[in-house]
């Protein structure tokens, strides 16, 4: 009967509104309301107003089979219903004066841009959605969508660091907003957070948007605001400076020049200790190291306190980031490092395990296993060969190691993946979504990058931006990525260019896509994958030798 209501007939939205209430009156009341004393007389008026609204469908049913206008018969009871509506919700909230328990965030707080930007590209799917269980709060929907779209414009131009305290509300607003959308669409409680929840969410949306509007007005237009950390106290070395990706440059500065002087000196405010470092190093010969460098800004002011690089003096430069190689070259082009063989890690192994002695024969083979494993990675043919130091020198403890690789190398978070998260963490935000999307496909598979540029496409991962086309910017998010040394990259030239995870930045991958619930992975090999998740994604992919692009799916 419904099917009578189109887009031509008058008040169609209104409608389709109402019967959205009163199925979810119907369907979704708590059962502790239904025996209220005041619930009788409430129901009552729900069961008239659907015997009004049926009326108005039978008549309009009757009328287009008529070819009758249904025009002015429509305005006038659409308008009283609609009203007649609103005064029942209202009184509803009268009697039932207990708002729905307080929830409980199923979405982490650890990357809250990352999830500002799902969650809105989840409402836009909400807006162009026809369903009927949206209807009742597209209105609704739009307006948390809109306010959270100003309100992220702001946090995009300032550092988040500053207005740590308002990023936390918008945050805590943000997760309840989806969380009651979600509910009242599935009717999870849907009566009462339609009731109390999202008129409560959406006033304190506003009030974060007033805030917000007030900062602005404060903010100048033409400055971006930064906060600048202290760093960590990196470790002291003679001939090499860990720069930290939050540096205080002063402090920097002040132990290079004690370095230099072998000196232990501390320094005031007012002394240019920039100045005093050229002085120290004028004329003489030297070598600097600057260890993992992250902006060509920090090298740019560490840099110019040194003189011209005459007699033979060197700096040299580490970096994860391709662009700034490029910057801070001067007379000879970036180095880019190969990953070690499977020769040069057991070298590494034995040269830790067994210092200036040599490996017993008996664990040749087995430490040339594990040496393989490590999958090029000197950190960990490190970590594994300081386990094996402190072990006995026994075959059957070692194919213990490497029967136990991974429970090893993961359970050391702070010397694995908390080098993979520094990497994560200096990302843009809104390329962390297209880095962890790669993770969606099998381990030890290169994947083309037309295929990956489509699968970002269709899941809506991209944004475009400026004068650039949809296609430019997966471009550079894909080079970017490359640039970063978390992506790595083959057949760089030609139509059959493909990129690949290592092991363990897939592995990190499939953790943090958890955490931010980016995807959920089922495999045919293992059925302990699934989950119970809310995730954006639903992938199901087969073991690696059955893999095609026909038989990866992807769930939205």
């Amino acid at each position: 009967m419904v099917n009578v209501i189109t887009v031509t007939t008058p008040g169609a939205r209104n409608i389709h509104v109402m019967i959205e209430f009163l199925l979810i009156v119907l369907t979704d009341m708590p059962k502790d309301f239904i025996h209220h004393d005041k619930s009788f007389d409430l129901l009552a008026r729900v069961g008239a107003l659907i015997r009004e609204v049926s009326t108005l469908v039978h008549d309009l049913e009757k009328k287009s089979r008529n070819e009758e206008s249904t025009n002015e018969t429509c305005r006038a009871t659409v308008d009283s219903l609609e009203e007649k509506m609103e005064l029942l919700k209202e009184d509803f909230g009268h009697v039932y004066l207990k708002p729905p328990d307080s929830y409980q965030c199923c979405f982490p707080m650890n990357d809250g841009p990352l999830f500002m930007r799902l969650l809105l590209i989840h409402l836009n799917d909400l807006l162009e959605s026809n369903a009927y269980s949206i209807a009742l709060i597209k209105g609704d929907i739009r307006l948390v969508k809109e306010a959270l779209e100003f309100i992220r414009s702001f946090f995009v131009n300032v550092e988040q660091g500053l207005y740590k305290d308002l990023w936390a509300r918008v945050l805590d607003v943000a997760y309840k907003a989806k969380d009651v959308i979600d509910s009242i669409i599935v009717r999870d409680n849907g009566l009462l957070h339609l009731i109390f929840s999202l008129p409560i969410t959406i006033k304190k949306i506003n009030l974060i948007k007033e805030d917000v509007s007030q900062l602005l007005e404060k903010i100048p237009k033409s400055k971006t605001l930064i906060v600048v950390n202290s760093p960590k106290s990196p470790a002291e070395r003679k001939s090499l400076k860990t720069v930290d990706q939050k540096y205080d440059e002063k402090k920097l500065l002040e132990k290079l020049f004690n370095q230099v002087k072998g000196s232990d000196l501390k320094f005031s405010e007012d002394i240019d200790v920039a100045d005093m470092l050229r002085k120290q190093l004028f004329g003489k010969r030297y070598l600097i190291v600057l260890d993992d460098v992250w902006d060509t800004t920090t090298w740019d002011d560490l840099t110019r306190p040194f003189p011209d690089l005459e007699k033979g003096s060197r700096i040299i430069l580490t970096t994860r980031q391709k662009e700034l190689a490029f910057h801070g070259k001067v007379n000879t082009d970036p180095l880019n490092l190969r990953l070690p063989s499977p020769e040069e890690c057991w070298e590494l192994i034995v040269k830790r395990a067994f210092g200036e002695q040599s490996c017993p024969d008996e664990l040749l083979d087995v430490g040339k296993e594990i040496a393989q494993n490590c999958k090029g990675l000197p950190l960990v043919a490190d970590l594994i060969a300081g386990v094996i130091a402190g072990l006995e020198k026994k075959k059957a403890v070692w194919l213990e190691v490497r029967n136990n690789l991974n429970s090893i190398i993961f359970g050391s978070e702070v010397d694995v993946m908390k080098v993979i998260e520094l990497s994560y963490d200096h990302l843009p935000h809104h390329m962390k979504p297209c880095f962890l999307y790669h993770a969606s496909f099998p381990k030890d598979t290169a994947v083309h990058r037309v295929m990956l540029k489509m699968y970002l496409r269709a899941e809506g991962l991209v944004e475009q931006t400026g004068m650039k086309s949809l296609e430019e910017v997966m471009e550079i998010y894909l080079d970017n990525l490359i640039s970063s040394s978390l992506v790595i990259a083959f057949n760089e030239i030609g139509d059959n260019r493909t990129c690949q995870l290592h092991d363990l930045v897939h592995y990190f991958c499939l953790i943090k896509a958890r955490e931010e619930k980016l995807f959920g992975r089922i495999s045919s090999s293992d059925p302990s994958s699934s989950s119970d998740l809310m995730a954006s994604i639903v992938t199901i992919n087969y073991d690696k030798e059955h893999f095609e692009p026909n038989n990866f799916i992807l769930f939205s």
